[in-house]
């Protein structure tokens, strides 16, 4: 016959209990029920007894309460001064329930005794709901982690062509310097793209190739330099001028196209 074993004690198997243990009496009671607070446990208490939240029966919930918050005593479980607050709000509702309701009441009062007991709990349960939703999104260093890699800079693939979130930071950079030397002068100015373009022309024709930069003069203000910008891109979109870079990251320059430089011909 095959010997059933109760435990095993620091490597030695038992089969029969000491006659000499003591069990306390409430040594292997679990409680499942965790609860955050007096509302928490009148919501518990309504959902396991299938009550309706608007039409709460007093006279059973508050039994309920009541002797939960004994068990707790008698548990010497230390009562936090909530728990009792409400057992002694549901006392008076309870009571005034007892009592006849009079006929006329003033306005703003509410007949029923329960009605802010009622409010909230539903406040609560809504709260308790969107609380639970949120405790279930994704979070980091739960669920998952986070990751950083670094990227050198001059590892980055870049085309050679400029992008136009270079030539943007260019142009910005350029009004920058133009509002630290702006003139507060009221006038009227008659400003002509085709003479800004054939200015553009004739400086890339003497130097051949300019840093973008220097085809705009902050000293001329800040209308003189849209026009300059405009003249700029009409040219390069006539293909008249291109718009390079030597490297990645490197200074933007502009240049004469191949096409109407006169060294090429």
């Amino acid at each position: 016959m095959k010997v059933r074993h109760l435990a095993r004690v620091q490597g030695e198997l038992w089969s029969e209990l000491p006659t000499d243990l003591y069990i306390p009496p409430d040594a292997l009671e679990v409680i499942l029920e965790a609860f955050e607070g007096p509302l928490d446990l009148l919501l518990w208490l309504i959902r396991r007894n299938s009550l309706n939240v608007l039409d709460i029966n007093m006279t059973a919930l508050t039994r309920q309460y009541i002797g939960y918050v004994e068990a707790m005593h008698s548990k010497r479980l230390e009562l936090a001064a909530e728990y009792l607050v409400m057992a002694a709000m549901l006392i008076e509702i309870k009571s005034r329930m007892l009592l006849p309701r009079p006929e006329k009441v003033l306005v703003g009062e509410d007949l029923d005794p329960r009605a802010e007991l009622v409010r909230r709990l539903l406040e609560y349960e809504r709260m308790k709901l969107s609380a639970r939703c949120l405790g279930e999104l994704p979070q980091a260093g739960r669920d998952f982690l986070l990751l950083s890699v670094h990227l050198p800079q001059l590892a980055a693939c870049r085309l050679p062509q400029v992008a136009s979130e270079d030539l943007l930071a260019a142009w910005g950079a350029i009004l920058k310097r133009a509002t630290m030397s702006r003139h507060h002068r009221i006038g009227r100015q008659e400003l002509s793209l085709r003479e800004h373009m054939s200015r553009i022309l004739k400086q890339l024709q003497e130097n051949t190739r300019c840093v973008f930069a220097d085809l705009f003069d902050p000293e001329q203000g800040r209308s003189a330099l849209v026009v300059s910008f405009l003249a700029l891109l009409e040219l390069v979109r006539e293909r008249l001028v291109d718009i390079v870079q030597n490297e990645p990251f490197a200074p933007i320059h502009a240049q004469l196209a191949i096409a109407h430089d006169p060294a090429v011909r």
